[in-house]
């Protein structure tokens, strides 16, 4: 168990994101959030259980670099594998709470995707992913991407990885288990969730 230091717990306020309180003014469903995204695509737009706008900035070249080199290497394996599909941060999901994620980076079992409909794959697809990874950037606040890791366990993921490049650290959560957190790992077991699976950090450092 890790205990923050105070200098720690100053540095995990972060900047980002930005909190947009709608409700009781406006209620926006499902598909006039998709068309807000679609018209400010600049900026990456997620709501909370409470209905709430959290609005994120495009990423640093340095932080969309290693956001792609996870996607590579997830999709990688997951075109090899077959089971499941994996997607991008630019995919969102409407989780069982509500909310709108958008995680860095995903994989959802086929059975799962192949069950939804046409109409719901062209919209926030309405489940939680089985895998999800969120990359820290420097404007993140760490306690914020911790609570949102939890999310996606409390709906239905059964691991995720919070990398933080800041820190060399990865906090490794799964299902029904405490959270694991790795100082500086070259590379990080993504068994039994994704079969074979390691994502290798060492260009993420």
């Amino acid at each position: 168990m890790i205990v923050p230091t105070q200098k720690q717990q100053t540095e995990d306020m972060g900047l980002l994101p930005i909190v947009i309180r709608l409700q009781p003014v406006v209620d926006l469903s499902d598909s006039q959030l998709m068309e807000f995204c679609q018209v400010n695509r600049d900026l990456r737009i997620e709501r909370n259980a409470r209905g709430e706008l959290l609005i994120m900035l495009p990423a640093a070249s340095g932080m969309g670099d290693r956001n792609a080199e996870i996607t590579t290497q997830l999709r990688n394996w997951a075109k090899r594998d077959g089971s499941g599909k994996s997607f991008d941060s630019s995919a969102g999901f409407r989780l069982p709470n509500g909310a709108v994620r958008s995680p860095d980076a995903s994989w959802l079992r086929l059975p799962r995707w192949n069950a939804l409909t046409a109409e719901e794959k062209k919209q926030f697809a309405p489940l939680c992913p089985d895998f999800v990874v969120e990359l820290r950037s420097e404007s993140d606040r760490l306690r914020g991407l911790q609570e949102k890791m939890q999310e996606y366990l409390d709906n239905g993921a059964e691991m995720g990885l919070l990398i933080d490049p800041q820190r060399r650290r990865v906090h490794v959560y799964r299902r029904d288990r405490e959270v694991e957190v790795l100082d500086g790992p070259e590379a990080v077991s993504c068994d039994p969730v994704l079969s074979g699976f390691a994502l290798d950090l060492r260009e993420i450092w």
